[in-house]
């Protein structure tokens, strides 16, 4: 792939020839002369906008008839008003001025145009150019800004995305559940958890919204919902390029190109990808595993055909190859089964050894290959229509997602389990129709309905397969049988299953501004969900027999399991916050809220009781939330913000993934726990000082608990004692630190020449921290892990023609740290891990050209 990144860059930059010009273009600096980079440029009274490039420069489209006025604004500086009274026949040059207030970032969350100083909502927003800088090109590496973020992947398909820590099961991912943050970009939702382990394309920005924000989006989201808008086709030209070098053979290209087609007619291309050599070493087969091999495409077509009407039409692709996921034996639990079936004295038995007792020395010796092929992509098409005092929103789109994995679920050398195969395939189709705009002069609002039909499928069977080992793992007596040559050797499971569903919604929220200060915000949500479920799972191969004792060993690993479900349920929910300004920095609000999470089915097979697959288990009951949360955002000296939230989270019937010692649900499945809650403080904070220095940091303190779980299984060291269940009433909630934060700044030179150039030096560091946390959905001592800090840095020189040069390093103090463990299937005692990235540096060299 590295050969194709580079061949397409030259090829990109052909693309960007100059295209008529039909748009308000301009450069925006300080009284310096320095371009003011990120710097927010509106036409007034209207929601659209544009964001000034790395070299200050900005274009937007002229879609209000003439005059009109510009409200350019950046942290730091005066808001400027610029009146245009007709299309300027050369790029307007637009000065700012420091200034003591401060100018806040832009949002569009609310489906408005406002900043998120105002906005009574606990929200984090990312720039695309922090994104970029910091590394930060996917959803795992954004959670070392936002620290209210948690992301565990042990492979794309089993993906969790948690704010505060809910949303999704923690663990390996069942089907059948809904995730309770949503995926947005450009307004339309992505279904799928895998989606946050590809690459970001063209980001101008991500907004993080925390708690639950069913009102405002059309999917329900009962932990909170990432918004990320990406860059608009314009209609002047453009063009940026990004290649960046590392160790590890680390290779990654970034290109787009955008400009007119026609006065009424925009286009933007995208491209992203990213390679990088593997972390792991397999001993046996002497190649490095868990590569990176990533790549996106991005088109969009915009069309306005008056300056009250925009139609986008967006296509992407985007595709995951690695042979990577792998994961490495982390440790040993000792489980109260008798000591022939502890796992050090399995393996002892088959004459097997680790290739390492050190996880952090990155050794495997797997004997299944790795391989996870995610692709996803989709077309959408949005219209936007300016009607009264509002806007009204069409987004329709159609989108996809193919899974072609392989997986050694057992992390030996050793052919336990040597087929490990969930291939999918899914279908979604949304649609969104919302009006969003001012009502009276004191009363504005957003009113919409969505609906989403999803089909998910097997692709065409899901494969379990057992091989020659297997019989000394399930060994569960001192039968000789189980050495029976060939009893489980190729014997496994083939399931067929299939997903359909459909969700639809009437959501809406107001604003009620009783006074300048005081502002109620109602908000409901009527929900409506069907869910039709097909599972059939059938056993094959091992020694053929008719021996009944024989066929009874068989059943004890694998059994034939065949279910159908139909759900079809609906819920009010809402919410209402109040908002109180009492002076022009301060800002106060409070919130209580009900959401809902539908009714999950069990797709990844079901615990047997006495032989018999335990069918009541097939669906669990729907989430129940109760949110309340209080918080004041102030502005309390020059360019400072501090933002201070207090969060409480009541579910009733928690959705959560358990793991069984059963070989059969080697996934785990789904169960209710009858009750959990989350509160927590948040604080965040910003400081700019002119262009010359900007600070942000971030603390969470989360304390989560099951306030009732009386029927959870045993963790893994107890597993073979007198009960498979246990009470962890009490016990922590997987996945959540009980402190967490980051900090993160950059401070820039004067003016100067570099290279014959006009430039500024900069340079950037980032530090994330956590503390431990558990990593078992039942508190066990074995599988917690310990907290890290992480540094990362960057410094460089950006030109003022466009061009940016730095150096960048990341975990540069090589810390060894695991994002997660997860017991093996069977619950022998081995435990494995998910290991964080070493040490990685390299180098990025950027350039941006604008008519």
């Amino acid at each position: 792939m590295r050969k194709s990144l580079l061949f397409l860059m030259p090829m990109l930059l052909l693309a960007a020839t100059a295209f008529p010009q039909d748009a308000v273009v301009g450069t925006i600096r300080n009284g310096e002369g320095t371009a003011v980079v990120g710097a927010t440029v509106v036409i007034k009274g209207t929601n659209v906008h544009a964001i000034a490039d790395t070299s200050g420069r900005f274009s937007i489209p002229a879609k209000k008839a003439y005059p009109f006025i510009l409200l350019i604004s950046s942290l730091g500086y005066k808001l400027e008003e610029v009146k245009v009274t007709a299309l300027p026949p050369a790029p307007l040059t637009i000065t700012l001025t420091s200034d003591a207030s401060l100018s806040e970032v832009v949002i569009s969350s609310r489906r408005r145009i406002e900043t998120a100083q105002e906005v009574p909502i606990p929200i984090s927003v990312v720039s695309g150019a922090l994104v970029a800088d910091a590394g930060a090109f996917n959803v795992n590496r954004l959670k070392e800004i936002i620290p209210t973020v948690q992301l565990y992947s042990s492979n794309p398909r089993n993906t969790t995305l948690n704010v505060r820590g809910l949303g999704s099961t923690f663990g390996l991912t069942n089907d059948g559940i809904d995730p309770g943050v949503g995926f947005y970009v450009d307004g339309v939702y992505y279904a799928r958890p895998a989606a946050t382990t590809l690459d970001f394309v063209d980001i101008e920005q991500i907004e993080v919204l925390r708690g639950p924000q069913g009102t405002l989006f059309g999917k329900n989201t009962t932990a909170g919902a990432f918004n990320i808008t990406t860059r608009s086709a314009s209609f002047t030209p453009e063009a940026n390029f990004e290649v960046s070098y590392g160790n590890y053979g680390y290779i990654q290209a970034k290109a787009a190109v955008s400009g007119p087609l026609s006065k009424k007619f925009a286009a933007r291309v995208s491209f992203s990808g990213t390679q990088r050599d593997g972390t792991l070493y397999n001993v046996v087969t002497e190649k490095h595993i868990n590569d990176l091999n990533n790549l996106g495409l991005r088109g969009q077509l915009v069309y306005t055909p008056s300056d009250k009407v925009k139609i986008t039409l967006t296509g992407d692709n985007s595709k995951q190859h690695p042979e990577g996921y792998a994961q490495v034996i982390a440790g040993v639990a000792p489980t109260l089964r008798p000591a022939y079936r502890q796992f050090r004295q399995i393996i002892a038995d088959l004459n097997y050894k680790l290739p390492s007792e050190n996880p952090f020395d990155r050794l495997v010796d797997h004997n299944t290959p790795w391989r996870s092929g995610n692709e996803l992509g989709g077309v959408s098409l949005n219209v936007d229509a300016k009607i009264g005092n509002g806007t009204l929103t069409s987004t329709t789109a159609w989108r996809y997602w193919n899974w072609d994995p392989s997986n050694d679920r057992d992390f030996t050398g050793l052919a336990v389990l040597q087929l490990s195969q969930a291939t999918s395939k899914h279908k979604q189709w949304t649609q969104e129709v919302r009006y969003a705009g001012n009502l009276t002069s004191r009363l504005s609002g957003v009113v919409g309905v969505f609906g989403i039909w999803q089909d998910l499928k097997t692709d065409p069977a899901h494969i379990e397969e057992s091989g020659n080992a297997q019989w000394r793992f399930s060994q569960s007596s001192n039968s000789e049988l189980w050495a029976t040559p060939g009893l489980f050797d190729g014997y496994g499971i083939k399931t067929t299953s299939r997903l359909k569903t459909f969700g639809g919604a009437v959501f809406g929220q107001l604003d009620w501004a009783i006074t300048d200060q005081l502002h109620v915000l109602p908000g409901l949500r009527y929900n409506y969900d069907k869910k039709q479920v097909d599972y059939d799972r059938q056993t094959y191969g091992g020694l053929q027999t008719d021996d009944p004792a024989l066929i009874a060993l068989k059943n004890i690993v694998y059994t034939n399991q065949t279910f159908n479900a139909d759900v079809d349920e609906s819920n009010v929910s809402g919410q209402v916050t109040v908002s109180y300004k009492p002076t022009k920095g301060v800002n106060t609000f409070a919130t209580y809220s009900t959401s809902y999470k539908p009714i999950g089915v069990n797709l990844g097979g079901l615990p047997t009781s006495g032989g018999k697959a335990m069918t009541e288990l097939a669906r669990i009951k729907p989430e129940s939330v109760k949110h309340f949360e209080i918080g004041v955002k102030t502005s309390p000296a020059k360019n400072a913000t501090v933002n201070l939230v207090y969060h409480h989270t009541d579910i009733k019937d928690y959705q959560t993934q358990v793991q069984t010692a059963e070989v059969g649900v080697n996934r785990g499945y789904l169960a209710n726990a009858e009750k959990v809650r989350v509160q927590g403080v948040e604080l965040d904070a910003s400081l700019k000082i002119r262009s010359a220095l900007s600070l942000y940091g971030a603390l969470a303190y989360t304390d989560g608990k099951y306030v009732s779980f009386k029927n959870a299984p045993v963790p893994l060291e107890e597993t073979g004692g007198p009960s498979a269940f246990k009470d962890i009433s009490g016990g922590a909630l997987p996945g959540i630190s009980k402190w967490a934060g980051s900090i993160g700044g950059e401070v820039v030179s004067n003016p100067g020449i570099i290279l014959g150039q006009n430039a500024r030096f900069f340079a950037g560091a980032d530090a994330y921290f956590r503390s431990s946390f558990s990593s078992s959905p039942s508190p066990s001592k074995y599988l917690n892990i310990d907290g890290y800090t992480l540094f990362n840095a960057r410094v460089g020189f950006r030109t003022l023609n466009g061009l940016t040069v730095f150096v960048w390093g990341r975990n540069l103090l090589n810390k060894d740290y695991f994002e997660q463990l997860l017991p093996a299937a069977g619950n022998a005692g081995h435990y494995a891990a998910v290991l964080g990235d070493p040490r990685t540096y390299g180098v990025t060299i950027r350039y941006s050209y604008h008519q």
